[in-house]
This record gives structure tokens, C-alpha cells and sequence, in this order.
């Protein structure tokens, strides 16, 4: 993909079809029209333990991670978290009895039609992601992708490719070989499931890979992809945030690039704001047009509980995560010789966030149209595209 300025056609297509889902009959509902205007989809998050967070949360669908994890120590002594078959399996199909348990306020986001489905019944819908493609490393062309069938079967619509290091299938971000970082490429292995995944019109996730995974991904998919929750590296430098050449590239292949809430990779800044929140959207607008923008969470949905308890005191906050941080240092991983002081945004940190957002983006002179796209109708627009 060339750094030259975002495809105008395409850009051209996409804000038509974008209008054209929000003026939709199916939109939105008129009896809850007049209570919300605009569609909240987050990028990522996960099952609440009070369901009555789903509704606090204001969201009409998101992202929901039911990755289950195993941590492992690799050989250079960082830990890597990997997400097997097995316990992926088994909360799935945990994930599936919450959300069958509770039709009043949860249904299975299947397709992309399933969110304007959920407004209607003023329900939520989840889509259900997995962090990592290690849960089908045993898959192949061979074996015709068996336990990608499976999990597909059991309502799995996202995959993201790796989770911070890299496997058989992709390269990741945080890969290093203990001097410095590494950039690998997508594998031949990935390219194959790229294909496994187009074919089952599945949306493919390049959150935590690498700056060539995500290109080569790009290249090498028939649909859009995305990058469900990130940073922007022009703005903090670090291995985990985009370099703008794979924002411009995702915006491209008609993706979206959701901004997390995790600060230490917002700004620099001492003290966030939700400015600072407000200029990541700004840059990623920037790059990839308004049509590739999108907010992602990356928290429970009511916000980083450890931050919480701590009444958001970052400078306590930030503590538990310094151990990881200064073993990536160490290894001369971009970034990780800035020791950070904080975790959350506080205004952020918060169930309501996404009303609060779209405050700050109509502070900050975004107009009615451009926030409706940025805060749900691009990542409804790519869904329906994607999963039909």
C-alpha cells in the first residue's frame, strides 16, 4: 500500500454508503429515536459481570471480547498471553449462555444487520472477538479449517491475528529478539487464513500486529479489515501504536481504526484530557478520512477497575503495569524507555464515556453527520459489509 493520499473514489463511495445506512428505516426505531439520535458501537470490550452495565453503557452493539487466556512466560522473560482452542472454546460457549439467558437486553450480533435489529428491540448487540489467532494454530487448508468452523458455528465474527508477539500466522507488535524490536511480515500460514476467513465472511482484526502483518493483511484480504483498538504513532511513538501509512491502509481496504482508552499510548502529556482522546480521532481522520474513524474501549465497559477503586489516581495506577513495561525497555522496544505516568483518561473512565465523547467531538466543531460515522455508523457500515 503507497503512502499517497486516501483513494477520493472509494472515500466517495464509502461516506454514500454510510448515509445511506443511517437514513435507513431499519436505523433506528421511532420510539427511541427521541431518546438517542445517534448509533454507539465500542470497538472492543467484554461481558460485564452486572448486566445492568449494558444498558448504563448507552451502546447499541460492540466488539466483545471472549478470549479466555493463558499466560506464559517466553524465554527472554516476558510474558505472552496466549489464547488456546481449549479455553477459547469453552468460553464461547459460556459467552453464548449469558447472552441466551439474557434476550431482554443482549442478542447475538451475526451479521451486520443484527444492529439495526438490536435498536429496534432496544437490545445490545455483541459481536463476539477473539485477541488472538493461536486458537486455531492446529487449523490449516489441510484440515480445512476445522476449529475455525467451529468457533464460527458458535457465533465467532472476529479474529484478530496475534495478541503482542508474534505466531505461526502473523508477526506482532511487541516482537523484539531481545535487542531491539522486530517488524515481521504475515506468514504464508497467515495468508491462508486470511483466505479461511474471507470465505467465511468473518472480520479480520490486525489490532497488536505489526506495522508489514497489517499491510501484508491488507494486501492479501478480499474484504475490509480493521484495527479494533489502537493509537496513532505519529502522535506517542511507540511499537504498539499505527504508523500512519497502516491507517491510510485499513481506511483504504474500507476499515475503520478504533482509539482505545488505554492513555500511556494517547499522549505523552503528564495529565490526559479528553482532548487528548479528541486529537488521536483528529489524526486518524487526518489520515484515513472520516470514513475510517471509529472508538474502541479496550476496558470492561464501565472503565479500568483497578483505576477505579483508585478513585482514577493515575499516579497509583500506573504501578501495576511498570514490571511489563520495563522488560520491553529493556529489550529496546520502541517506545518503552518512556517510563509512563498514567493509564486512563478520567473522564473517560467511565460507563457514560461515550456520551461524553460525542460532547467533545461536537466541542471540538464536529459536525451532526461526521459523529454519527465516528461514533457507531462506521463500524456498522464495515459489519454489514463484512459479515453480510
Amino acid at each position: 500500500m503507497t503512502n499517497n493520499a486516501c483513494n477520493p473514489t472509494r472515500r466517495r463511495i464509502l461516506k454514500g454508503l454510510a448515509a445511506a445506512s443511517l437514513l435507513s428505516p431499519l436505523g433506528i426505531s421511532p420510539a427511541f429515536a427521541a431518546a438517542k439520535k445517534r448509533l454507539y458501537i465500542d470497538g472492543l470490550s467484554f461481558l460485564p459481570e452486572n448486566l445492568a452495565d449494558i444498558r448504563a453503557s448507552k451502546l447499541d452493539a460492540y466488539l466483545c471480547d471472549i478470549s479466555a487466556i493463558e499466560t506464559i512466560e517466553q524465554a527472554d522473560g516476558t510474558m505472552n498471553y496466549k489464547r488456546t482452542y481449549d479455553a477459547c472454546m469453552k468460553s464461547i460457549k459460556e459467552a453464548n449462555q449469558i447472552v441466551s439467558a439474557n434476550p431482554n437486553i443482549l442478542m447475538p450480533g451475526l451479521t451486520g444487520q443484527d444492529i439495526a435489529l438490536a435498536v429496534e428491540q432496544e437490545r445490545t448487540a455483541v459481536y463476539f472477538q477473539i485477541q488472538g489467532a493461536d486458537c486455531v494454530e492446529a487449523d490449516s487448508d489441510a484440515n480445512s479449517w476445522q476449529h475455525l468452523d467451529q468457533f464460527h458455528q458458535q457465533g465467532l465474527r472476529v479474529l484478530q491475528l496475534t495478541h503482542h508477539y508474534g505466531n505461526r500466522f502473523a508477526g506482532g507488535a511487541l516482537d523484539n529478539d531481545g535487542q531491539q524490536g522486530l517488524n515481521k511480515p504475515l506468514t504464508a500460514d497467515g495468508r491462508q487464513l486470511i483466505a479461511a476467513l474471507n470465505q467465511r465472511n468473518m472480520l479480520i482484526d490486525v489490532s497488536h500486529s505489526s506495522p508489514q502483518t497489517a499491510l501484508d493483511t491488507v494486501k492479501a484480504s478480499n474484504s475490509p479489515i480493521v484495527h479494533s483498538h489502537g493509537a496513532v504513532r505519529s502522535i506517542v511513538n511507540n511499537a504498539r501504536c499505527s504508523p500512519d501509512e497502516v491507517i491510510r491502509a485499513i481506511g483504504d481496504s474500507g476499515g475503520v481504526f478504533g482509539v482505545f482508552m488505554m492513555s500511556f499510548w494517547l499522549t505523552n502529556k503528564p495529565l490526559p484530557t479528553i482532548k487528548d482522546y479528541v486529537k488521536q480521532l483528529d489524526r486518524v481522520v487526518r489520515i484515513g478520512g472520516i470514513d475510517c474513524v471509529a472508538i474502541a474501549n479496550d476496558f470492561p465497559l464501565r472503565g479500568q477497575e483497578n483505576l477505579l477503586a483508585l478513585g482514577n489516581d493515575n499516579a497509583e495506577g500506573i504501578k501495576e503495569y511498570l514490571p511489563w513495561w520495563h522488560s520491553l525497555a529493556a529489550k529496546n522496544v520502541l517506545g518503552f524507555e518512556h517510563e509512563p505516568t498514567h493509564v486512563v483518561i478520567p473522564e473517560l473512565n467511565d460507563i457514560d464515556r461515550m456520551s461524553r465523547i460525542d460532547d467533545a467531538l461536537a466541542k471540538a466543531r464536529y459536525k451532526s453527520t461526521d459523529r454519527d460515522r465516528m461514533l457507531g455508523g462506521n463500524w456498522q457500515r464495515v459489519l454489514k459489509n463484512v459479515l453480510g
